[in-house]
């Protein structure tokens, strides 16, 4: 059990090649395929059915921990009420100019240019190293009194996760977050993954909305009544591994996140051409889904259209496992999103950073929002 992986002092040292550490072809790994049902399987199996797009939680660290709720429709009890109107609008709209699809694009350009952010490859470990140091510089600009930077160390895989807080005058956590690792179909550790879309889009969107957030005088002062964290995990497409880890350790130790917003690829407009979001509304708390909804009415652009995705297919449904509410808005429904994942062609010619900025206009709206909301 990796409760105490957070608190891991040491590195898992590097090694040239394409590994930070041997495979063992014998390890057998524990899948969490639907609400208490598990399957056994060996490296090589668990792969196959990435590739085949049967999600899952790898539970190998966490077996015996259960989910805290088996409901499909995750009305949590612990779940407190969300805004029904939007009570931030003057302040959200002096923040939503300040985002700069250029700086995006800068990010992504070299975020992608790593080899691959396999999370046991050598580069899956630098690439999470720049992206840290990105986000210690905008910090470092902000001079915010309080912020800080987290980078995690997970025991049981070598890619770690950075979480950056800011806190409020009390515990209750608004999440933003998504996953920094990339990955490809067939050779994964020496294979080349851009990664460009899945996720190499929601990590610098997220940063951006970090860097604006951090403008505004309200948040630059220390003003703020819950506590903001924005995420970005390690391993997820290997199961959603670093999600795992941090919820199942803020679960352990009482942690009081009120709400979770999972930014998985956020860069395609849509095979058939039509922009609009994604909303998901299976395994997400529907609460929170119908705030989102009142989000991208009045801080986006462009229209949403409900969407499925299924039982463990991104970072929030770590969250929810641990009983936490989150909500995932994806690029565009189901079944339109972009074709290129998990291949080399993942690249920053499919990414559209228009599109990109509605995502960031939704996110700098969701943060602000809840982050002066009393949940009463």
């Amino acid at each position: 059990m990796l409760f105490n992986s957070l608190l891991a002092t040491l590195l898992v040292p590097m090694v040239a090649g394409s590994f930070v550490e041997p495979r063992d072809p014998n390890k057998l790994f524990t899948l969490e395929i639907a609400p208490g049902e598990t399957v056994t399987v060996t490296e090589e199996e668990k792969w196959e059915m990435m590739d085949k797009r049967i999600h899952f939680f790898d539970i190998t660290e966490w077996s015996d921990i259960p989910a805290v709720t088996p409901s499909a429709d995750f009305k949590l009890l612990a779940a407190l009420p969300f805004p029904t109107e939007m009570n931030q609008t003057c302040h959200v709209n002096a923040l939503i100019p300040k985002l700069s699809k250029d700086n995006m694009r800068a990010h992504l350009e070299r975020f992608s240019s790593f080899h691959n952010r396999y999370y046991l490859s050598k580069t899956g470990v630098e690439s999470a190293e720049w992206l840290y140091g990105q986000i210690s510089a905008v910090l470092d600009v902000a001079g915010h009194p309080t912020a800080n930077i987290r980078y995690v160390r997970h025991v049981a895989w070598s890619q770690p996760s950075i979480i950056v807080t800011i806190p409020g005058r009390n515990q209750r956590t608004v999440v933003l977050g998504g996953h920094l690792d990339s990955v490809i179909s067939g050779d994964r550790g020496a294979g080349r993954a851009p990664g460009a879309d899945d996720n190499g889009s929601g990590s610098v969107m997220i940063l951006e909305v970090l860097r604006v957030l951090l403008s505004d005088p309200r948040i630059a002062s220390g003003d703020i009544l819950n506590t903001l964290e924005f995420h970005w995990y390690g391993a997820e497409e290997a199961g959603l591994l670093g999600s795992q880890d941090i919820f199942t350790q803020y679960r352990a130790s009482s942690r009081q996140v009120v709400s979770m917003l999972q930014q998985d690829m956020v860069g395609y407009v849509g095979r058939d051409g039509v922009e609009r979001f994604g909303v998901v509304t299976d395994w997400v708390d529907l609460d929170q889904v119908a705030f989102m909804k009142r989000v991208i009415d009045t801080y986006t652009d462009i229209p949403y259209e409900e969407t499925v995705c299924g039982y463990a297919c991104s970072d929030h449904a770590s969250a929810n496992r641990n009983g936490y509410p989150s909500s995932f808005i994806f690029e565009t429904p189901f079944g339109n999103h972009n074709p290129y994942i998990h291949t080399s062609n993942d690249t920053m010619e499919y990414v559209s950073f228009d599109h990109v900025l509605q995502h960031a206009k939704m996110a700098t709206g969701y943060i602000y929002e809840l982050a002066y909301w009393a949940f009463t």
